[in-house]
């Protein structure tokens, strides 16, 4: 088998039809099967596969064991000599998985690839990426990166989007990985139920020699967000944005410890601080005040207790 095409569904049952059609003759030359993780949704998901694609090899959890876990359980059925994990909202042209696989064969020591993101409308996003740090992230957060004009920013729109390029990291939507990289380094750490576990791999396949590469010449539709819209079936404007905020805030935590040490961790809980007290302080001056300071005061606390509650970043709290 040439490819392995990775999906992990969440209550994104609507996608499924659109994100299955594109991807069944997108792959052209090439073999492939498809392997669907479903991570116990509640609008039916599972039952949809099971009636229309029963060519898809279809995982049911019982419970929803995050992003990492899922792709990695599609593994033991995976046989390809590629891996292509894509997002039930990421919708391919009928081309991209044929380019993308056929540069893999061609250039022997990538790893890893990602391709040209677009919003629905059109509007590119962030394709190719930096590594974060507590300094960029800091930055980023309280928009004081105008002023340090020569520090490398995680979501640079900069980046030159037109040409094949090596970058730190791609984002995991659309994201082909060489078998022999997985066989080397592992898929994903089972500690990040959400967010950081590409960043993660990227930064492991990277450090064991292997290219991390941008290829523009195709695109992918990513709408964005959907599952995690519907994260334990709340409304994202209510319990899912701290939910949410949490998830984020403690893999980056697990992502700092592991990869940069308690220092770096430390750090990064410092400079959080130092940007919620700066955003905090910009609020006051506007109408409203009240408001956006109790919500960087609420933030500050949140992230303490996360970082308590991994034992300073050092284990997941699920």
């Amino acid at each position: 088998m040439d490819v392995s095409i990775v999906l992990v569904s969440y209550n994104t049952a609507e996608l499924l039809p659109e994100s299955l059609r594109r991807l069944h003759d997108s792959p052209g030359r090439f073999s492939h099967e498809t392997i669907i993780v479903d991570n116990a949704s509640r609008d039916r998901s599972a039952d949809y596969v099971r009636t229309y694609h029963p060519e898809c090899r279809l995982i049911e959890n019982s419970e929803n064991v995050g992003f990492a876990r899922a792709n990695n359980q599609a593994l033991q059925w995976a046989s390809g000599r590629y891996v292509l994990l894509v997002n039930t909202d990421a919708f391919v042209e009928p081309d991209t998985v044929e380019k993308t696989v056929a540069y893999m064969e061609a250039h022997p020591n990538c790893g890893i690839l990602g391709v040209k993101l677009v919003a629905q409308d059109g509007r590119l996003h962030s394709s190719v990426r930096y590594f974060p740090t507590p300094w960029n992230i800091f930055l980023q957060r309280t928009g004081l990166q105008r002023f340090f004009k020569n520090v490398r920013m995680v979501d640079d729109m900069d980046w030159d989007h037109a040409s094949v390029r090596h970058c730190d990291w791609v984002p995991g939507c659309y994201y082909l990985v060489r078998r022999t990289v997985i066989d080397r380094i592992g898929l994903f750490d089972p500690r990040y139920f959400l967010y950081y576990e590409e960043v993660d791999q990227c930064l492991a396949a990277r450090n064991a020699g292997w290219d991390v590469v941008f290829y523009p010449f195709t695109k992918v539709v990513h709408i964005g967000g959907q599952s995690a819209r519907k994260f334990e079936g709340a409304e994202l404007v209510t319990r899912v944005g701290p939910e949410l905020e949490a998830l984020r805030i403690e893999s980056e935590l697990l992502y700092f410890r592991k990869n940069h040490g308690l220092a770096a961790t430390w750090l990064n809980m410092l400079l959080t601080t130092l940007g919620d007290t700066y955003i905090a302080l910009k609020r006051l001056r506007r109408r409203h005040a009240p408001a956006g300071a109790e919500a960087g005061a609420k933030h500050v606390a949140l992230a303490w207790l996360i970082f308590a509650r991994t034992r300073w970043g050092s284990r997941p709290t699920r």
